[in-house]
């Protein structure tokens, strides 16, 4: 970081001017410099930015002064999203920022945020939003964004609104003006999967991994989490992957909460990062309170996890396909690749006596694996539940195995 940062400061200039130079001067008397970016489509008011509309729009080769005359507001919100995640992406990696702070209703959320989204983890990012009070998922996705609750729309500086704009502006001031973290730590990075149900088995090969030389990073599989994961591991942060747990693939193909996306399971086998999977929690698909269960499950069997959280038992239908897809995804995987299956329940309460044991739908999970798994794929059925002890310690001496290049 240069000894004067820089904070790129994008907003919506046509409707936010004002607030937007209050913003600016505000960095400014934090001893920051400032790169205004106007990612609005019509005539900035208030503040004349560093980078205007039309540099914006020029970025994917849009015409804004097309986008203003058209007065489609979904449209302009739309293309101009698209033209700030490639400008601000570019500008990155120009060196030309150290952190973005934003401030905006819907539309300025939205553009906003999907740029920050394009940048890597650990450069500074705030969004100042008329959203942040609700479900932030689209807008932070798998990054680290700060989302910061606007409390008042963002119209005009008030004796509430500036105090709140103040604080965006010493916050993001502050974390760009502290001397990053360096890491020194030298042990290959190791990424792993955990839900509650699988916690003992990750928590063993978690120490079992460490007392072999690794750093171990756990993801909770809250949707947020898997993608988080794979976004990493496309990055080239992980040198192996122990996917112990994945259980979001069920919420993606049956309409549970917690999805990771149609890319869970994807990243490592196109990076060619070793990898040692399991079926961790593949007995459940997720869903908030008992409530909220749409109604085109009513008899299917239900557990209480928690008062918030409702689980759904899949079916032998629903596992066999997902056993297809998993077997699908490692089969084209680049790098080595290992698919471990606990014969005796993927879940703590899969097993025996427990409320989601199921024999039918944990065999037709295993078979469709055993009949579409490619041969490049090591496959390792041990006759134990998957927090069995010793089914976390062969998944990580495994893993230690691929990582050192045994095969």
């Amino acid at each position: 970081m240069s000894d004067s940062p820089t904070i790129l400061l994008m907003g919506t200039l046509d409707t936010k001017g004002l607030e937007y130079s209050y913003l600016r001067d505000r960095l400014l008397g934090d001893d920051v410099q400032v790169l205004v970016v106007d990612v609005g489509v019509n005539e900035p008011s208030g503040i004349t930015p560093d980078i205007t509309r039309h540099q914006v729009a020029a970025a994917i080769g849009a015409d804004v002064d097309a986008l203003a005359a058209a007065g489609d507001r979904g449209e302009a919100v739309t293309i101009m999203t698209r033209a700030a995640a490639a400008l601000v992406l570019r500008l990155h990696e120009e060196g030309r920022f150290d952190g973005v702070l934003a401030a905006g209703g819907s539309g300025g959320t939205a553009i906003a945020t999907s740029a920050m989204q394009q940048l890597p983890v650990g450069v500074p990012k705030m969004m100042l939003s008329t959203m942040a009070s609700g479900d932030t998922s689209r807008y932070v996705g798998a990054t680290d964004i700060t989302m910061m609750a606007s409390v008042t729309d963002i119209a005009g500086v008030n004796s509430i609104s500036a105090r709140i704009l103040a604080n965006a502006a010493a916050g993001i001031a502050g974390m760009v003006k502290k001397t990053p973290v360096e890491l020194h730590d030298p042990r290959p990075l190791v990424a792993a999967t955990m839900f509650g149900v699988t916690t003992p088995a990750v928590t063993e090969a978690r120490a079992n991994l460490e007392s072999r030389g690794y750093e171990v990073l756990v993801f909770h599989c809250t949707g947020t989490g898997g993608r988080a994961m794979e976004n990493l591991i496309d990055a080239g942060f992980f040198d192996g992957v122990l996917d112990l747990t994945t259980t979001e693939l069920c919420d993606e193909l049956v309409g549970g909460v917690l999805t990771a996306g149609p890319d869970r399971l994807g990243a490592a086998a196109r990076v060619g990062t070793p990898q040692v999977v399991s079926l961790g929690a593949l007995d459940m698909v997720n869903f908030g309170a008992p409530d909220t269960v749409p109604e085109r499950f009513e008899g299917r069997t239900m557990y209480q996890h928690n008062p918030a959280v409702t689980l759904m038992r899949t079916t032998p239908e629903e596992t066999a396909e997902l056993g297809r897809q998993i077997a699908e995804k490692l089969s084209g995987a680049s790098g080595p690749t290992a698919l471990f299956i606990p014969l005796r329940g993927v879940s703590m309460i899969a097993v025996a006596d427990q409320p989601f044991y199921d024999p039918d739908a944990d065999a037709a999970l295993f078979e469709a694996i055993r009949e579409n798994l490619s041969s490049s794929v090591e496959l390792i059925e041990m006759d134990c539940d998957i927090n069995d002890p010793a089914f976390a310690t062969a998944m990580a001496e495994k893993l230690d195995a691929y990582m050192k290049g045994v095969r």
